[in-house]
């Protein structure tokens, strides 16, 4: 059972309740990977949501509330990048047409041997090196 890489901004959906449709989905998505055990993260997106999630009016729970979640997500198996990893991203940014930032998240989730990778950044369906793009809200 392979894990499945979870980015940035669908955490933040899950988070925020007044999201609608797109935090239904994202918490749904979020609940399956985690009870499951396969979810994964890189230091990336957990530095990414609490710099979002304690922002004001974000949610209601302020920092103490993103601070809760991110001890929960830290739990999740989590990437953390090594020089080469950023030096494979550039060439993932250059090759691919991405932004560095994406093409890290895209390094991450393929050093963890992730076959999926669920976001709303990048196109549903595509494939970048052995990682799927899936989009929770398409």
């Amino acid at each position: 059972m392979s894990l499945e890489f979870v980015d940035t901004n669908v955490l933040l959906y899950a988070y925020d309740g007044s999201a609608g449709d797109r935090h239904a989905a994202a918490l749904e998505l979020v609940r399956r990977l985690g009870s499951s055990r396969r979810g994964a993260i890189s230091i990336q997106v957990l530095q990414e949501f609490y710099v979002n999630a304690a922002r004001p009016g974000v949610a209601p729970n302020g920092p103490e509330g993103a601070a809760e979640y991110l001890e929960a997500l830290a739990r999740w198996p989590v990437h953390s990048p090594l020089p080469g990893d950023v030096v494979a991203a550039a060439r993932i940014a250059r090759e691919r047409q991405l932004s560095f930032w994406d093409a890290m998240i895209v390094r991450s989730a393929e050093q963890m041997g992730c076959q999926t990778l669920w976001t709303e950044d990048l196109n549903s369906g595509q494939v970048i090196n052995s990682v799927r793009i899936a989009n929770p809200f398409a």
